[in-house]
């Protein structure tokens, strides 16, 4: 093929190697023939639609229909639609944890839209995990994408008041943790928490994530905050397909791919998206491993200098008090970006082809500002999101101060220590337990390099004794992470983890600790030598456990820390 030969449409890309490629595109006609294609159809340019529906995914229970709907876009447009599944994460069906599992699922993207005959392609998912690590797989495969969230669920009625996964989750759980709501009532809540389609109703990390894509511009404006069930979920999957395949036939600076969308401005419009909707702290080490894969870092002092000028702005669950489908009737995220709009790299280029200014300026529409506050009468004054770095945390640890207690943040405590999950589990309920409310309670060996792999088990438990005593909430450490969906004072990613080294697994109970918001600090208030005595004494291979064979060796032999995005580090950008 000559430089001023055309590439290759439609089914005409990446031929099957046989050795002679007009053998193989008449084959491949063949083989699509006999899935009723007529031969016009199969000469159309080809949009694949990447779907992650899956009985172990109640998230995706409407996938059918929006691939359908995407199809239908497709079609309208004179394309070509093709479905494929990929790998689907449902959050709470798998074990360990689903993040062991995101990797591994962006190859499975990346590679499914590299190897098959695509223009263009959606790619539709929203569960916690899923839906970044489709972004992850898809930034490298030289596709154009539209990405489509499959939207919040709706919430459920329940004695006067709205339930709504899973923030209501939690403090449920903590009411009969306490002796506040009996065993037939927690089972009541169990029935009323998740009641449609879609991902958790506050904004947790699906809706967080889902609010960062279109903030990245890599999905369509006004998509994040629809409900699932909501007839313009369908719309917007039609409107994707459309879009798909006006990217599949166009040339030259106009075929837009995912790095095009994904830059260093549009990382930084991200995050301060997530500041000022008081998102997950899980989008930030999902957001530094989609950046990572461009070779975009997402610095952490950056991320605390803005945290600092951009207030929190959306009302809702866990840090207020309404949930996604209010967002949605208050006019969707476009009001956070309106308010924004001084502190946006505006010259950002977005998936429909205009920069995220002109989005803007574009944008006719009502928004409530009861949900999303004006900008100098904010929900709170500074972000959602700190770093903190000191001799417990070298490389940083998260807090979500937007759904933790002011009181807490300058505070110096004794450490309560748990060695592990099952440690924890063992003697947190303990009535003897030797813990008080104004100490602070340390979880080790919870990282991605743990046995553990990194769950969402940061959100320790209060302890029995102290949560039917009234207390709400204390100071808590771990390498783990937390749900987008919980709150309290929690500080999270240690980095570098117990496992892999860091001093969080050299702390012992009694051991002082000094926590300032407001100095960014985290510390260890114990002296050097006698941390080498404790690390002369530790047997690494104790907490990080050695895998034979499969996934699991390619993951333990590859992960990196929370400051790296828990990505492998063979799949980061090359330098």
């Amino acid at each position: 093929m000559t430089d001023d030969t055309p590439a290759p449409k439609g089914l005409g890309r990446g031929l099957t190697n046989y050795g002679d490629n007009e053998f193989s595109l008449y084959l491949r006609r063949s083989m699509a023939s006999s899935m009723g294609y007529s031969r016009d159809m199969l000469a159309k340019p080809v949009v694949g639609i990447c779907s992650s529906g899956s009985g172990y995914n109640n998230c995706h229970r409407l996938m059918p229909e929006l691939v359908e709907a995407t199809k239908r876009g497709v079609l309208a447009a004179g394309g070509l639609p093709i479905d494929f599944p990929t790998i689907s994460l449902g959050e709470t069906f798998l074990n360990p944890t689903s993040l062991m599992y995101r990797n591994l699922m962006s190859m499975d993207v990346e590679e499914m839209i590299r190897a098959q005959p695509m223009d263009a392609v959606v790619v539709i998912g929203g569960c916690d995990k899923t839906l970044p690590a489709q972004l992850m797989g898809a930034a490298n495969a030289d596709v154009p994408m539209v990405y489509l969230a499959v939207g919040p669920m709706l919430t459920s009625p329940y004695d006067g008041e709205r339930l709504g996964a899973c923030t209501d989750c939690r403090r449920f759980w903590a009411k009969f943790r306490a002796g506040e709501v009996d065993e037939p009532g927690i089972r009541r809540v169990e029935g009323s928490l998740a009641t449609t389609a879609g991902t958790c109703a506050v904004m947790g990390t699906a809706s967080t994530m889902a609010c960062i894509g279109e903030a990245l511009g890599i999905m369509l404006p006004g998509t994040a905050a629809i409900p699932a069930v909501h007839a313009d979920r369908l719309r917007a999957a039609e409107a994707s397909g459309m879009r798909a395949m006006e990217l599949a036939t166009a040339t030259g600076s106009d075929r837009l791919l995912p790095r095009d969308i994904i830059t260093t401005k549009s990382v930084e419009n991200a995050l301060r998206i997530l500041l000022a909707i008081g998102g997950s702290t899980n989008a930030i080490v999902h957001l530094t491993a989609i950046a990572g894969r461009l070779g975009i870092p997402v610095s952490m002092d950056r991320l605390n200098a803005m945290s600092d000028e951009t207030p929190v702005l959306v009302d809702l669950k866990p840090t207020g008090a309404h949930y996604m489908e209010d967002l949605f009737a208050a006019g969707g995220l476009i009001g956070v970006l309106k308010e924004l709009k001084h502190l946006l790299h505006l010259d950002a280029m977005t998936i429909t082809g205009e920069t995220l200014g002109e989005r803007i300026d574009s944008h006719v529409g009502w928004i409530d500002h009861d949900i999303v506050r004006p900008f100098d009468k904010p929900f709170q004054a500074m972000g959602g999101l700190v770093a903190l770095f000191g001799t417990l945390a070298p490389r940083g640890a998260i807090l979500k101060r937007s759904a933790a207690d002011p009181t807490l943040f300058e505070k110096e405590g004794r450490a309560v220590v748990f060695s592990s999950l099952a440690d924890m589990a063992a003697r947190v309920d303990d009535p003897d337990l030797d813990i008080q409310a104004d100490d602070i309670m340390v979880l080790q060996n919870a990282g991605p390099k743990s046995a553990a792999a990194m769950p969402e088990a940061g959100y320790l438990p209060i302890p029995k004794k102290l949560a039917r005593q009234g207390l709400k909430d204390m100071v808590r450490i771990s390498d783990a992470r937390m749900s987008g969906t919980a709150f309290g004072t929690i500080i999270l990613h240690v980095t570098p983890e117990a496992a892999d080294g860091g001093p969080l697994g050299l702390v012992r109970t009694g051991d002082r600790i000094r926590l300032s918001v407001q100095g960014r600090k985290l510390d260890l208030l114990v002296d050097e030598a006698e941390l080498e005595r404790r690390r002369a004494a530790m047997d690494p291979a104790a907490v990080q456990p050695e895998f034979k064979r499969g996934y699991r060796k390619i993951y333990m032999d590859h992960v990196l820390q929370a400051d790296g995005g828990v990505d492998f580090d063979f799949l980061r950008a090359v330098e």
